[in-house]
């Protein structure tokens, strides 16, 4: 098994400092800031993937299925990324998979440019980024705990989180400003070259030495404990099963907002992307707050009052047809969305020993490229039918009774973080 940092002795921090405690350990740092390069490559990725789709077919429904299919594949292969992510070194893995990952983004960026991109060569890249996907996000989130230490782990999450959502916010507007001026091709490029700062962050770490978890059946078993161990643990199933109504109902907005932009809105390339960076500012706030908090902060209130905050908001979105307050209701709902996202995260990946902690998140992944991709097609079929407007405030009305139903669910148990 993977044997953690043993602890350190740390002067105590105080103020907002704290916000920033597992930025002390240096395999973090390294880590930290080539995620952040990566991330903001990813999302001017997706974002003008969307623009890209919609303006080549018009359709809400593709937009569906291309979301779909980047996280469809996991649904097949988390159970397996997570079980080697407890067999095996996770930075390793995790320099294969950000390899892999920078070759897709450097064939888009050539399709594109050449003017050969056909919508079904943009289907097919999108499954094997699903592919790799589902190996990678299992061993990137058990690997925090190596890099940093117990005692740090909830920070560092929550700084993960903060640069997942630090690159939300710069992404989107750079693709926009990109996308407006030069075109969709640099987006794709750009990308492919941010995966550098990553691979070579994990190249210069010193984790620690990782012992092969020794285990006994068959592989498939081995790969399976991880759902036997979330069936068994009350809290980690509450709160994954949220997790997934969330996943179907909740973000699939994101994957409305190119059509919402344009047909709504009326907004160019450049407001599109200030939408999805609106979301991006809110949730990056959320996780600061989430990081500087730590213990302090009240779990079950921050896990329900997170959905209903952004359930409210994402229901005020959908029905305005101002640009200020679609931003406005789009931030304050980013914030609620990332309290949840945090907080549920962090409760997860502190509940479970470090011998499973890879396979209970190959369970979060599974989680996050089923129920996604079937929100996806949910949203853009919906969507076709009744339109988009009200597609998301229907999604935004079940996340807040999911919420109820696990507050009425949980209400007369002692207090507890879930």
């Amino acid at each position: 098994m993977t044997q953690a940092p043993p602890p350190a002795v740390n002067p105590p921090v105080d103020g907002w400092r704290k916000v920033f405690t597992a930025l002390r350990h240096r395999n973090f740092r390294l880590f930290f800031w080539g995620q952040l390069i990566s991330l903001i490559g990813t999302w001017m990725d997706k974002t003008a993937e969307g623009w890209l789709i919609y303006r080549l077919t018009g359709s809400k429904v593709l937009l569906g299925v291309i979301a779909a299919a980047g996280t469809a594949p996991m649904i097949f292969f988390s159970f397996w990324g997570g079980s080697i992510a407890d067999r095996l070194p996770k930075r390793s893995i995790l320099v294969v998979t950000q390899t892999c990952a920078m070759l897709l983004a450097f064939t888009e960026a050539c399709l594109v440019w050449s003017g050969l991109v056909r919508p079904w060569q943009i289907v097919i890249l999108a499954t094997f980024g699903g592919i790799v996907l589902a190996f990678d996000m299992p061993a990137r989130q058990s690997f925090v705990i190596e890099m940093t230490s117990r005692e740090d782990l909830m920070n560092a999450i929550s700084l993960n989180s903060t640069i997942v959502n630090g690159a939300r916010l710069i992404g989107p507007s750079l693709a926009g400003i990109i996308m407006a001026q030069a075109g969709i091709a640099p987006c794709f490029l750009f990308d492919g070259l941010s995966f550098l700062a990553v691979i070579a962050g994990l190249l210069m770490m010193n984790p620690p030495r990782q012992i092969p978890t020794a285990h006994t059946g068959s592989t498939l078993k081995h790969a399976l404990g991880g759902l036997a161990y979330v069936r068994q643990n009350r809290r980690v199933f509450i709160l994954l099963s949220l997790f997934s109504v969330v996943g179907v109902f909740g973000w699939s907005y994101a994957v409305l907002m190119p059509s919402f932009a344009r047909d709504v809105l009326h907004l160019d390339a450049a407001g599109y992307g200030a939408l999805m960076s609106a979301s991006g500012l809110g949730a990056l706030i959320g996780a600061l707050v989430t990081a500087w908090m730590g213990q302090s902060m009240p779990r079950r209130p921050a896990v329900l009052g997170g959905v209903w905050l952004f359930s409210s908001m994402l229901f005020l979105f959908s029905t305005t047809r101002i640009f200020a307050l679609a931003l406005l209701f789009l931030a304050i709902g980013g914030f609620g969305m990332m309290i949840f996202f945090s907080t549920s995260n962090t409760l997860v990946q502190t509940s479970v020993p470090d011998e499973m902690r890879g396979r209970v998140m190959g369970v979060w992944a599974l989680i996050f490229g089923g129920m996604i991709p079937i929100g996806s097609l949910e949203a853009g079929a919906l969507a076709r039918w009744v339109g988009t407007p009200a597609t998301i405030a229907f999604g935004a009305v079940v996340c807040a009774l999911a919420a109820l139903v696990t507050w009425l669910n949980i209400r007369s148990r002692p207090s507890s973080p879930t």
